[in-house]
């Protein structure tokens, strides 16, 4: 009899339970999927296994992306997506770290993990060590903050245009043309307090 998804992750689960105790924190099944809490000691550990080990075959790296939780110490969590094909699962590494403790860089184990910590560290600021070559990838190399820090405001520091007079791009700060509106739509001017014809269905 065929095994189900969930029962072949919980197969996996047992089999890194028996072998790698203390490199899972906690774990989460959801949407078919597991998820496994870890940390920066036994990352790398745990990544090179569900590689390497006959029974995972965790080969392929979908992706590296943060989480930003300002509310909490440990504000970023790093999640990574790996992909058996051979098992035709899917698998979801997780760890959190704060905007100065670093995480071990995934590069020699993966090599697209590159260009994904790159990402990381330029939109979230997420520190990588061990890293060949960590600087910008999509935001100009004179880019202040990380921009997809929920604390980043969304216009931006400063901003860019071409200045015909001195024949080249300038950056300038931020100019916001109007005031940040407070939208009121209990006004006539902002909405109607009549009901529009067919809007009459929602209220029954």
């Amino acid at each position: 009899m065929q095994q189900t998804p969930q029962e072949r992750l919980q197969s996996l689960l047992d089999h890194l339970s028996a072998n790698l105790p203390e490199a899972v924190l906690t774990t989460q099944y959801r949407l078919n999927e597991l998820t496994l809490v870890t940390d920066a000691e036994h990352l790398v550990a745990l990544l090179g296994f569900l590689r390497d080990d006959p029974h995972c075959r965790f080969i392929c790296l979908l992706d590296i992306c943060g989480v930003d939780w300002p509310g909490r110490a440990a504000r970023f969590d790093v999640v990574y997506h790996l992909l058996s094909p051979g098992l035709n699962l899917r698998l979801r590494v997780k760890l959190g770290t704060d905007e100065d403790t670093p995480v071990p860089s995934a590069c020699r184990l993966f090599a697209c993990a590159d260009w994904y910590e790159r990402e990381a560290w330029d939109l979230y600021g997420i520190m990588f060590t061990d890293h060949p070559d960590l600087r910008r990838i999509l935001t100009d190399y004179g880019f202040e903050g990380h921009p997809l820090r929920k604390d980043f405001p969304l216009t931006g520091f400063v901003e860019l245009r071409y200045d015909d007079a001195a024949k080249r791009v300038v950056y300038e700060p931020v100019e916001l043309k109007q005031e940040y509106r407070h939208f009121d739509f209990l006004s006539p001017w902002e909405g109607t307090d009549y009901v529009l014809p067919g809007d009459e269905k929602t209220s029954a």
